[in-house]
């Protein structure tokens, strides 16, 4: 189980909404082994004087929260981070000092999905990659 959660300034992040949830999802699917029909993302889009920029960063800068079972290797979420980071420059023009990524790894049973504790959940999907 992952969401996803993306913050930036409205004028860059409302037209680019689309696109960055199918590459959010891709690379989800292709390094985390997340399925491809789960897609949890939610958009956070705020003025300017609402989400203020870091300095040495641009008007695109962007912040993505990751929660996440925990039990992913280091190297599992390196290569997320740079699937993500060169995906977010080529596709949609963010570049890699603009973008922030932060993974918050939980265990199974500190979730609730669907009436259940996440660990009494059967999974279709490994998280220990």
């Amino acid at each position: 189980m992952s969401q996803f959660v993306v913050y930036g300034r409205r004028q860059v992040l409302a037209p680019l909404r689309a696109e960055f949830s199918v590459l959010l999802q891709d690379v989800a699917v292709a390094v985390l082994g997340l399925p491809p029909d789960k897609r949890f993302h939610r958009f956070v889009l705020m003025d300017a004087e609402d989400f203020p920029t870091p300095p040495h960063r641009s008007e695109r800068y962007t912040i993505v929260e990751v929660m996440m079972f925990s039990g992913r290797t280091v190297a599992t979420k390196k290569a997320f981070y740079a699937e993500l980071f060169a995906g977010v420059e080529a596709r949609l023009g963010i570049a890699p000092n603009d973008l922030e990524i932060h993974i918050l790894e939980t265990p199974r049973h500190d979730w609730g999905i669907r009436g259940k504790a996440g660990d009494d959940l059967a999974l279709a999907y490994e998280i220990e990659r």
